[in-house]
């Protein structure tokens, strides 16, 4: 059921707007015991995701309620980032998820079913694995919070991705991971259907249907000013909620641009990007608008490691970011790649297969470092001084009265795709 569908391309969606909407649906749920919600973590801090789990704390002030950020296989929200993120609500209330340590496997889909589901690309069972804490008899409502946006695993972000991978198991996580990277990025990014949301609308009506999960979702949209504003709001228990926030943000979030960029300047917020992990949405997210032979400049202050983890840090050092081929068939060579196919896939998106260059200005990351990973590597600072994102304006901005670049100040807002390759 949708109980709530609204957008407002040309003007602000009030805050308080936003805090109406949800108490109003809220109160539509009827009285709860205890309460469970799932919001992004600080890698979307400008879903909106915590103004509105303060509004859902507040609403339920007299009740229990446990929070517990969608990490998936990103590090632990540290004390200052939930601070940054969720402001006053008590730490106490915040929990970690761990996707080997605290998962319980809920149901399997079977080889045939996901040779089916994958359109043949993978034919062996899946796991669907959840934090144990949503199967957990204490919580009468889960209540899962984020943003629909164009992604480079499910298509599009959120619903019940936030479930089966936010606060999902390893082994669920991998295997979803390197599926989509076998039917390639080009063939997700920005789409409703594609094999993982086929496997996670499976999984969720045969093995969630007994749990009560109300999803709240934002669309965020960028104006002129380079503000960040809701969009879109959307309120719902199904996969219609998700449908119609999904064809909202196809509609602002996505940028067609009639012909490819020559040069991309992409700039990471260091407040969410400390890692390439989280700093290649920078590649995911314009690929389809640089043309053969183009540069991707990526001005990542923030930058200090390559994974979200120790072991996701050293397989990629290890590995770099090498190409589709190589990857693919250091996998299927059995590797310790194999044991790790979210890593192995996060190799695949961010390979260019030299159709164009990265070239990396991080903060915190040694030039030797960035190129054994199979970038090119840039300086930070001068960089910045060429290319001042306080300058710069979203889109096609002239630097020395020659150069053209294109602009984008956050990539994990959007998707920029060239209507013709060239």
């Amino acid at each position: 059921m949708v109980y709530l569908s609204q957008t407002r391309k040309q003007s602000v969606f009030p805050l308080a707007d936003v805090k109406q909407h949800i108490n109003n649906t809220l109160a539509l749920c009827g009285k709860r015991r205890k309460i469970l919600v799932i919001p992004p973590d600080i890698s979307r801090y400008h879903s909106f995701g915590g103004d509105i789990t303060r509004y859902i704390c507040d609403f339920y002030k007299e009740h229990e309620v446990s929070i517990l950020p969608a990490t998936g296989l990103h590090a632990p929200m540290t004390s200052l980032e939930i601070e940054q993120m969720f402001g006053d609500i008590p730490k106490s209330l915040f929990y970690q998820h761990h996707p080997v340590n605290k998962v319980d496997t809920i149901g399997h889909i079977s080889g045939s079913k996901m040779d089916s589901l994958t359109d043949g690309l993978w034919k062996t069972s899946w796991p669907c694995q959840v934090n144990r804490m949503l199967c957990s008899s204490d919580y009468d409502l889960v209540i899962s919070v984020g943003q629909v946006v164009p992604h480079e695993v499910a298509g599009m972000s959120n619903y019940n991705k936030n479930i089966f991978v936010g606060i999902g198991g390893s082994e669920g996580i991998d295997t979803s991971h390197y599926i989509s990277a076998l039917y390639g990025i080009e063939n997700t990014m920005g789409k409703t259907d594609t094999p993982i949301r086929r496997i996670f609308n499976y999984a969720s009506r045969n093995f969630l249907k007994n749990i009560k999960v109300l999803y709240i979702l934002t669309v965020i949209q960028t104006n002129p000013e380079g503000n960040n504003n809701i969009s879109g709001l959307f309120i719902g228990d199904d996969e219609e909620c998700f449908l119609k926030a999904a064809e909202w943000s196809q509609k602002v979030n996505i940028t067609r641009l009639k012909e490819p960029v020559k040069k991309m300047v992409v700039y990471l917020d260091p407040l969410e990007y400390k890692s390439t992990w989280l700093g290649n949405k920078a590649i995911y997210r314009t690929r389809m608008a640089i043309e053969k032979g183009g540069e991707l400049i990526i001005l990542g202050p923030g930058l200090s490691t390559f994974g979200e983890t120790q072991a996701s840090d050293a397989l990629i050092r290890k590995y770099g970011y090498s190409g589709t081929e190589q990857i693919r068939s250091m996998v299927e060579q059995q590797g310790e790649l194999r044991l790790h196919l979210a890593i192995a896939a996060h190799l695949i998106h961010g390979s260019t297969d030299e159709h164009f260059f990265v070239s990396y200005c991080p903060g915190k990351i040694e030039k030797e470092e960035i190129e054994r990973a199979g970038f090119l590597y840039k300086d930070l600072n001068s960089m910045l001084q060429m290319y001042d994102p306080a300058r710069l304006q979203a889109g096609y901005n002239h630097i020395g009265g020659s150069e053209e670049i294109y602009f984008v100040n956050n990539p994990g807002l959007g998707l920029w795709i060239a209507e013709d390759p060239g």
